[in-house]
């Protein structure tokens, strides 16, 4: 009955949807039906491939706790924001967000439950290995970090100073840029002011270097030039990775006001918002104030965590075979490959390496067939080898380990801690490392013991 439910058409029906919608009509036609429709397929996929990871007779918990679990994340900010972790963590940056008019699509649970009744017959596995992965697919397709108004504009005019926005947005400070008030208002489309000096201190003067993400400051009216203030490799590194290739990445405009302290320089810096230079002489990146910022695309860092772990997890597994051990071999080859080609983006042709990117999703394609074929292959290679018990613990257990070693350095990055890549490389490997020479030592001593016990056996008495 519960691989009868999944397998249902009206079930695959739903799964199909989900992909197409999700992965392809929701970057086309971003909105309300688009948005409507890939919550009414997700209600209806998810009961049935819930009801899998439940006990038996479960089919009624399932769909009871899909609904209550969308109703938090589209009814509170806590749900919503737990949710963009989780799928962050699964699928790449994602953004979830608290919608009520949502709960609209719930009443697909009726259906998701209807079509549990008739769901009658034998358990359909054969058709369920093809299946139960396009449906995981489907699920957990991200939704893409909204995105975000470029500044293009400083104006100061009676000691309140403007930042414009490519949109209609804008933001208004009266204390010199230290707090800032969300406005409206239209950019005119004039050139901007790149370069200003500063008021009563005709000698001070500052511009935005040239196609950079950079101030430079003059102290003798503009005769020559010193750095003032450029975002750093790190810095440039992370917004290069949270922001679209074609989003200016650049200071753009600025404007100086004088204050009775000093003076301050406030920056329009292109996607990443704004930034100051307060009356002491530092610094400050604002961003957008009120805004989050988008995720920092990690998807290179965990294609490899995916990588590694798939290789741990049927590496350890292969380690302790008795037999099978060249049909496995292969075939779990192809199954470690398949890992990071299906967690990309099958309709982002930028999501592939470059010699396979001018393919679209064929890559794809022929992971999601090769992946549940090799698994099943390896899976009966490993109980008709008779895998013994060490080597697959080691694996099992190993795999999430160095998932989470090579990952998690790099998310720290993206926070800001460690604050370089390097850094976080050179974490990731250390702690990857350990893991590995730990498993090693592990399946080495249980392969001694097996050895010496063989030898034992086969000793005449």
């Amino acid at each position: 009955m519960r691989y009868a439910w999944l397998c249902h058409p009206v079930t695959v029906a739903g799964v199909v949807v989900l992909l197409i919608n999700d992965h392809l009509l929701k970057q086309t036609w971003p909105g309300f039906v688009t948005g409507k429709l890939s919550d009414v397929a997700g209600l209806l996929v998810a009961p049935a491939l819930l009801a899998l990871l439940l006990p038996r007779r479960a089919d009624l918990a399932a769909t009871v706790l899909t609904g209550v679990v969308f109703a938090l994340v589209k009814t509170t900010e806590t749900g919503a924001d737990l949710a963009s972790q989780v799928w962050t963590f699964v699928g790449g940056p994602s953004r979830v967000l608290a919608d009520s008019s949502d709960l609209l699509a719930l009443p697909a649970l009726a259906l998701a439950w209807w079509v549990r009744g008739r769901g009658t017959g034998p358990d359909r596995r054969h058709v369920m290995i093809v299946t139960m992965p396009l449906a995981v697919l489907a699920v957990t397709a991200t939704s893409a970090a909204l995105g975000h108004p470029t500044t293009v504009a400083v104006e100061e005019n009676d000691g309140r100073i403007t930042v414009r926005t490519d949109t209609s947005s804008a933001w208004l400070s009266e204390d010199g840029g230290r707090t800032w008030t969300p406005t409206s208002g239209a950019y005119d489309g004039k050139a901007p002011r790149t370069a200003q000096c500063v008021p009563y201190q005709a000698t001070r003067c500052y511009r935005v270097a040239a196609n950079r993400m950079a101030v430079e400051q003059s102290d003798d009216g503009g005769h020559t030039w010193r750095p003032s203030w450029a975002a750093s490799p790190d810095e440039l590194e992370r917004l290069s990775r949270q922001y679209e290739p074609h989003d200016r990445l650049e200071s753009v405009a600025l404007a100086v006001q004088h204050r009775p302290e000093g003076h301050v320089v406030v920056v329009a810096n292109g996607a990443d918002g704004i930034l100051v230079r307060d009356t002491s002489g530092d610094w400050r990146r604002v961003g957008l104030p009120g805004a989050e910022p988008p995720e920092v695309d990690l998807a290179l860092e965990r294609d490899v965590a995916l990588f590694l772990a798939a290789c741990v997890l049927f590496g350890g597994v292969g380690a302790g075979l008795r037999r099978h051990a060249g049909v496995y071999t292969g075939f779990a080859a192809a199954a470690c490959v398949s890992v990071p080609v299906i967690a990309g983006d099958p309709f982002d042709p930028g999501g592939f390496p470059a010699h396979v990117a001018g393919l679209g999703g064929l890559p794809f394609l022929a992971a999601l067939l090769a992946l549940p074929v090799s698994g099943a292959v390896c899976l009966g290679s490993a109980i008709a080898g008779r895998a013994r018990a060490v080597p697959v613990a080691v694996g099992t257990l190993g795999a999430p380990l160095v998932y989470l070693s090579v990952y998690t350095p790099f998310q720290g990055w993206a926070q800001g801690t460690p604050a370089s890549h390097a850094a976080a490389t050179a974490l990731a490997v250390l702690l990857t490392a350990v893991v590995l020479l730990a498993g090693a030592a592990l399946v080495r001593n249980d392969a001694r013991r097996a050895h010496l016990a063989g030898t034992s056996t086969s000793s005449p008495t």
